[in-house]
């Protein structure tokens, strides 16, 4: 299939009845699982206005494959995340103060199992 590649809450507009992506620099073959993942992991879905993770998952009845990879491609992408956020200029930081550390203890809760 092909995917957007890039889960920014901005890449994507919602106009109460569609959503249309609008960014397309990072899109190519994919799937269903790492799509979805892109987009509750990537730091945007935890801004200011976070969305419903949970719910939005269920809007996908996913197979046991997509569900197996579903999760682990939330775990890379949160380390992923994690790399990006920890290299973070201190001198011209792109994020809040403590953006990092959430980040460190969003992908320790993924590998526990627990998120």
């Amino acid at each position: 299939m092909f995917g957007a590649g890039d889960g920014n809450s901005a890449n994507y507009l919602w106009d109460g009845h569609r959503v249309r992506a609008v960014d397309f620099e990072e899109s190519g073959r994919s799937d269903r699982a790492y799509e979805l993942a892109e987009i509750v992991e990537h730091v945007s879905a935890r801004g200011p206005c976070p969305f419903d993770t949970a719910a939005l998952l269920r809007l996908f009845p996913l197979t046991p494959a997509e569900a197996t990879r579903l999760r682990d491609c939330r775990t890379l992408l949160a380390l992923v995340w994690l790399f990006l956020l920890a290299h973070d200029d201190p001198a011209h930081p792109r994020n809040p103060p403590g953006t990092p550390e959430r980040q460190a203890r969003r992908l320790r809760r993924r590998l526990d199992g627990t998120a």
